[in-house]
């Protein structure tokens, strides 16, 4: 991690624990929001309003919290407004590294060679984790947003003046609902699956493993009264947070992190609502089976010889 700027040590998986071995993870510190006009955000300051090729997008295609940020750019058709860069799926010791095209792998914008340096190229006394995914601003050579929850509420509403298609995935009349479903399925399913792949005690993987299949069991219970997605036959931002984590079940969590009651391809309703919303136009372009697999298994501290499982292959069919 960055301390005052400067990485200290060897990238670890854990972010945080607490004094019975569970799994904590780190709040994003950059919260600046672009808008319409660029008028001040829920949590930021204003001077970022939406321009066409101005901002950028770095992610990772192994990380659920950054394929929400792709799904949401495929959806409202960004792809031409906002470019995109993917990091190498390895974990290195100094965390994420980038996989430009020139020989060195140095990121294209800012001639980088790990996501860290672009923190504390714009906090120089940064300290804390260099994640994605990261917003960039291309004008003003900063770091916009680094919470994925936030950029994917900018994508959905502030270029529609530029680009004005896809669902809104934020109605007015269910966002306190969305907001409620998407603290459960964060606390149960999106982080439950980390908690018990990290855990360090048994009574926080086994507290963390009935949370997820909890969730999974209610959430195909929800999904077999014939509806499309979550709150009916309209997609919304809760689908995309159920989608990541679904989408890398059966690669990387049921074996990896332990959560082995059962695959996701066992659960006949949650396993064709995942073939839906992996039909949906543009979203397929989001899922990279091979960088999902290479990035969870090049985790030392889970497995150490870094040897990577032939199956499961078929999450496309």
């Amino acid at each position: 991690m960055l301390v005052n700027g400067v990485w200290q040590q060897k990238w670890q998986p854990v972010q945080d624990q607490d004094n019975q071995g569970r799994f904590i993870r780190q709040t994003s510190s950059f919260r600046n929001w672009i808008t319409r006009d660029g008028a001040a955000g829920i949590t930021g300051l204003g001077g970022y309003p939406a321009q066409a090729g101005r901002y950028h997008l770095y992610v990772a295609y192994i990380c659920p919290w950054a394929s929400r940020t792709l799904m949401a750019r495929a959806l409202k058709g960004l792809q031409e407004i906002i470019s995109v860069s993917v990091v190498s799926p390895k974990l290195t010791d100094q965390g994420w590294k980038f996989a430009g095209l020139g020989s060195n792998g140095q990121d294209e914008l800012s001639h980088k060679t790990y996501l860290h340096e672009l923190y504390s190229q714009v906090a120089p006394d940064f300290t804390g984790r260099a994640t994605v995914p990261v917003l960039w601003d291309k004008h003003t050579h900063t770091i916009v947003n680094n919470e994925s929850a936030d950029i994917v509420r900018m994508l959905n509403s502030a270029f529609v003046e530029l680009v004005d298609q896809g669902p809104d995935l934020v109605p007015a009349d269910l966002t306190a609902e969305i907001d409620a479903l998407n603290d459960y399925l964060y606390t149960y399913l999106n982080n439950g699956v980390y908690q018990a792949g990290f855990a360090t005690t048994q009574t926080a993987y086994e507290e963390a493993y009935e949370k997820v299949f909890t969730a999974l069991d209610t959430l195909e219970q929800r999904l077999s009264d014939g509806r499309l997605f979550l709150f009916g036959d309209a997609l919304t931002e809760s689908d995309l947070r159920l989608f990541v984590t679904l989408i890398r079940f059966d690669l990387a969590y049921y074996s990896l992190f332990k959560c082995n009651r059962n695959m996701i391809k066992d659960m006949p309703v949650l396993y064709r609502y995942m073939q839906r919303v992996l039909r949906l136009k543009g979203i397929a372009e989001t899922v990279n089976v091979d960088h999902i697999k290479q990035g969870y298994y090049s985790i030392k501290a889970l497995n150490p010889n870094g040897i990577v499982p032939k199956w499961p292959v078929a999450i496309f069919q």
